[in-house]
């Protein structure tokens, strides 16, 4: 099995020249199905003062998958361990989508206190009645722009009009989560139980537009925790990091400034 020191993860920051570099706090930043550049901007903003360290999913932008990591809890597991190798503590996880769901069974795994705040932006992960899950595979580029934006019309991109490279991309980043976010389809069976258990102060930020996962199923996400905010970005959908960066930078500064 690939080892963490193995895992694709860039680091940056602190980039602001006020800020100490060795009391930063370091931050694991981890993207959804869209691949990393779908948290660029806002690990760009994590690290003016922060220590952000942003892993490269296995399997997506080209980076090997190795056939032992074909499920969230074993991305989870290495990303704790990563932090292990590593030498981290204090650490703050902030995941988007995919990236959420990883982080919260990182959460519900860390028995040795090293994750200390959680941020799940439009996060996957748990079932809720009442709130289904739309098939992300069913849809067309129209359908998956109309469910994951406000505005669809300013962040559809044509298929037709990729280089074959890009589209060739895009094509094998969704055949990786297709193996990650396995069967059942998108959640864990039993994991939104098993939030209660963790401890750490919690902010689970949802875009009001997201059709993705619906606000609903947001607020039941949230209420699963022992120590968790609910907060909507108006106008978002299920990238309200990509959609309404200042209102998103805003609410997580805020949260980490508490």
């Amino acid at each position: 099995m690939t080892t963490p020191s193995q895992l694709t993860v860039a680091e940056t920051g602190p980039t602001d020249a006020g800020t100490d570099a060795a009391a930063a706090r370091p931050v694991l930043l981890l993207h959804g199905g869209g691949g990393p550049f779908t948290v660029a901007g806002l690990g760009a903003h994590l690290a003016r003062t922060a220590r952000v360290l942003t892993p490269t999913l296995p399997g997506w932008d080209g980076t090997p998958r190795p056939e032992a990591y074909d499920g969230v809890d074993d991305l989870a597991v290495a990303y704790l361990e990563l932090l292990r190798e590593r030498g981290l503590r204090d650490v703050l996880v902030v995941g988007s989508s995919l990236g959420g769901w990883i982080a919260a069974e990182m959460a519900v795994r860390d028995g040795a206190g090293l994750i200390t705040g959680l941020v799940l932006i439009d996060a996957a992960g748990v079932l809720v009645e009442g709130e289904p899950m739309t098939d992300f595979f069913a849809l067309d580029a129209r359908g998956v722009a109309e469910h994951s934006f406000h505005d669809p019309d300013r962040f559809f991109v044509d298929p037709a009009t990729l280089p074959a490279g890009q589209l060739a991309a895009r094509q094998a980043n969704m055949a990786a989560m297709r193996i990650i976010a396995g069967d059942p389809y998108m959640h864990t069976p039993g994991l939104r139980e098993r939030l209660a258990d963790v401890r750490v102060p919690t902010l689970v930020l949802w875009g009001e537009s997201d059709r993705v996962f619906t606000p609903g199923y947001g607020a039941a996400y949230a209420a699963a925790f022992a120590d968790a905010r609910f907060e909507v970005v108006p106008k978002a959908g299920h990238l309200p990091q990509i959609e309404q960066p200042e209102a998103t930078f805003a609410a997580i500064d805020a949260y980490r400034a508490r």
